[in-house]
């Protein structure tokens, strides 16, 4: 908005032309993101504590720690969705259809987590939407996604259409062709589930969050830029920088959640964020060409993930064995006897080294 507002009066008025750079707007995203949730974050945790009456249901099963979380309330992702949206929209290029992708990607992840909370609430059980109804959901909107993307990506650069690049090699390309439509479906969901899976404890999800998205906002910022794409050898993304400004947006809404959800959380941001956060990530890494990258970047989530995979499976054919104390992998450590603060510090650092590694992906070619 700013940005339609200003830039014509640059050539006038010299402090404008401020408003024309990526650089620019992202650090103002980020900090009007950061100071929107300090602004709202307090009354709509309090709004949410007066209409969820027991608040996050507790798994039985879980860590024995984890019952004193009883009563925190949940659906705090509206702080996050509410706080990016409204950075986005005030210092993006909003002609750019990039920016709307991504931004109505999210909210459509969010609206499908915040369905299964709030039916979750209202049960009082760990009930929300049917596994069919939210998986179909996920996948249309996957679908739906990948779709728009392909129709942008004729306006942009055709012939990159359906490839897919692949880290540390230049100019290496693959041409998935229709199957393009289907990988990126599982990008995208896959995305949203895995960072889903990861939150489970206070912190974590959205700590690993703002490292993963870190990487992103310069790996759009250097693909979006003509210059810096060539210098590096990766593939120009005409119109793709803009994403580091919704990247920021996210960076600042994270931290501004984290304040609220850090141990011990006031709050849990629930499917309402989860969701939300996974679609983001897994459009921005389509619109990039980064789609393998964000596997690097986001290993965590990955890790996490896999490590649900393996003990549902592996208990399912060995007759009731377990391979971790329990899933997802954050609780196995819990189980082991770490705090869990520990648990959460010790995997931000991971994260931390996983987006360095993906982004040296930009440079060792």
């Amino acid at each position: 908005m700013l940005y339609h507002l200003l830039t014509p009066f640059a050539d006038d008025f010299g402090a404008f032309n401020l408003f024309r750079y990526i650089t620019f707007r992202s650090a103002g995203a980020l900090m009007t993101a950061l100071f929107l949730s300090f602004l709202v974050g307090r009354p709509i945790i309090n709004w949410l504590r007066s209409i969820q009456k027991l608040g996050q249901p507790i798994r039985s099963d879980g860590p024995e720690s984890h019952q004193s979380k009883k009563g925190t309330p949940t659906m705090g992702g509206l702080i996050i969705l509410l706080t990016f949206g409204l950075s986005t929209l005030l210092w993006s290029d909003l002609s750019n259809g990039f920016v709307w992708l991504v931004l109505l990607t999210t909210l459509a992840f969010g609206a499908v987590g915040g369905a299964d909370d709030y039916l979750k609430l209202k049960r009082r059980t760990h009930r929300g939407l049917t596994a069919v109804q939210k998986m179909g959901l996920q996948l249309l909107i996957g679908v739906l996604t990948t779709l728009t993307l392909l129709h942008l990506y004729n306006l942009h650069d055709e012939a990159l259409k359906t490839s897919l690049t692949i880290p540390f090699f230049k100019g290496l390309l693959f041409d998935l062709g229709w199957f393009y439509l289907v990988f990126g479906m599982v990008v995208v969901v896959g995305a949203s589930n895995a960072v889903n899976l990861t939150d489970g404890l206070d912190g974590l999800a959205i700590g690993a969050t703002i490292f993963a998205t870190l990487a992103f906002m310069i790996i759009t910022y250097l693909a979006g830029n003509l210059v810096f794409a060539n210098y590096l050898q990766i593939h120009h993304i005409r119109g793709g920088g803009e994403l580091a400004v919704l990247c920021a947006a996210l960076i600042g809404a994270g931290l501004g959640f984290l304040w609220y959800n850090a141990c011990p959380a006031e709050v849990f941001m629930g499917d309402t964020g989860s969701l939300a956060i996974g679609g983001l990530l897994g459009t921005v890494s389509l619109v990039t060409k980064h789609e393998l990258v964000l596997a690097i970047v986001g290993g965590l989530f990955v890790v996490e993930t896999l490590s649900v995979m393996i003990q549902v499976s592996y208990f399912r054919y060995s007759g009731g064995k377990r391979v971790f104390l329990m899933a997802p992998l954050h609780h196995h450590f819990e189980k082991k006897g770490w705090p869990e603060s520990k648990v959460v510090i010790r995997f931000w650092i991971v994260s931390l080294v996983l987006a360095l590694i993906g982004l040296s992906t930009l440079k060792v070619r």
